[in-house]
């Protein structure tokens, strides 16, 4: 087994070059182009819907991932920080990206973070109250508690970390997966060809930039979706950024939502050489809860 590098988490130097190195290889990575990670079309991929920081479910990931009997298997996840579970009153999910970004280093084509909504709000600091209160705010209290006077370089490892995250993970064969898709009714002021370009700060800062539309949509037609589908040649889609109670859900012919951090999460296996439609590959899908406990790999 790839031997997947041990994180001091309380090392403000340890944990801040893990995730810069991590973020070189995302930017770098082969296939990499704009905003798009670009994979082909052999081995499979394990596609996770929001995570959240479960620790628990991330280990059972991580073992169905195969990432050693493979080089062609692939893994993506997302929506990776803000968990619903508080230590001392503050969010701790810092250290799952960590885990990720030691585990991108391990397997550096294989691992494909995508960027979410809770990712770009930590980056923009722009709040959102769930919950317990601000997640962005109970973030920065988090490392701000486990570094202190040291927190600044952390936060700037971490910024760098989701400033390398692509919008997208695409495969030849026409699988796509990505946090959502934009709002229908703000179609006239998404930029469709978001995915061909490095994202600029105006497409992550702005309400009606291109990032942002893209990872905080929730109103989706048809229509849409298939016009979307057309441009960038998919066809499947792969989403998070919605409660799905019983882990995945079938949206349209050609979309799918999961979860994968809460009891009835779910992740989903596809043959990259052939994309099922979405009702078929719902009988794919994977229940977390029934496989059992592994130890953590990072």
């Amino acid at each position: 087994m790839t031997k997947i590098q041990t994180v001091n988490m309380s090392d403000p130097i340890a944990a801040s070059e893990i995730l810069l190195q991590a973020a070189v290889v995302m930017e770098n990575a082969k296939g990499r182009i704009g905003a798009t990670q670009h994979i082909p079309s052999t081995g499979k991929i394990l596609i996770t819907g929001d995570l959240h920081d479960n620790p628990f479910n991330y280990s059972k990931i991580i073992k169905l991932a195969e990432l050693d009997q493979n080089e062609d298997n692939h893994l993506v996840l997302q929506e990776l920080i803000h968990s619903d579970k508080l230590i001392n009153g503050v969010d701790m999910s810092y250290r799952m990206l960590i885990r990720i970004a030691a585990l991108i280093v391990a397997y550096p084509t294989q691992v494909h973070p995508i960027l979410a909504n809770h990712e770009l709000s930590q980056l923009t600091r722009r709040g959102i109250t769930k919950g317990k209160g601000n997640i962005v705010e109970l973030f920065i209290d988090g490392v701000e508690w486990v570094f202190g006077n040291e927190s600044d370089c952390v936060f700037e490892a971490v910024d760098a970390f989701f400033l390398a995250m692509p919008l997208a993970v695409k495969s030849a064969s026409g699988l796509m997966c990505c946090h959502s898709l934009p709002n229908a009714p703000l179609m006239h002021v998404f930029d469709i060809d978001v995915l061909n370009r490095p994202l600029t700060g105006a497409d992550r800062n702005n309400f009606d930039g291109s990032a942002t539309l893209m990872v905080w949509g929730r109103v989706h037609t048809e229509t849409q979706v298939c016009a979307l589908a057309k441009a960038w040649d998919v066809k499947l889609f792969c989403l998070g950024h919605a409660f799905v109670p019983d882990g995945i859900e079938m949206l349209m012919p050609n979309v799918l939502l999961l979860n994968s951090d809460h009891e009835q999460g779910a992740v989903l296996p596809i043959d990259l050489s052939d994309i099922p439609t979405a009702e078929t590959a719902m009988w794919s899908a994977i229940k977390l809860a029934s496989l059992p406990h592994v130890p953590d790999h990072a």
